[in-house]
């Protein structure tokens, strides 16, 4: 799953949204650190629609704009708790080595052992 349709489905497991507040919506979720450009957005939207990750769900238009929503699809809520899980299973290692005491490198190798170094 790409860092984009991880934030759009995100921002959508909130709820039904429209696209603009999709984009303000995956800016702070991810703390600014994603800020999709519309045309990246909707390009990922029709993708996630085709896998079945999202649908639309109606469509209104406010101060002569269209606003067409999205809401998550239960394959989208189960594809997104997926990625979570995945990217936890990285997450705990990595937590678990930073907040450990360091450990000394051992240096157990026999001497006669060739590293395949040249001298």
């Amino acid at each position: 799953m790409t860092e984009v349709a991880f934030w759009i489905l995100t921002s959508l497991a909130g709820g039904r949204q429209h696209g603009y507040a999709v984009l303000g919506d995956v800016e702070q979720l991810s703390a600014a650190a994603v800020s999709l450009r519309v045309t990246t957005l909707y390009a990922t939207l029709e993708r996630l629609e085709r896998d079945g990750h999202v649908r639309r769900a109606g469509e209104e238009t406010v101060d002569g704009r269209a606003r067409r929503y999205y809401e998550l699809t239960k394959a989208g809520h189960q594809a997104l708790a997926l990625e979570t899980e995945r990217l936890a299973a990285r997450l705990r290692p990595a937590e678990s080595r930073l907040t450990a005491p360091p450990v000394a490198p051992s240096c157990s190798a026999p001497a006669t052992m060739s590293w395949g170094f040249a001298r």
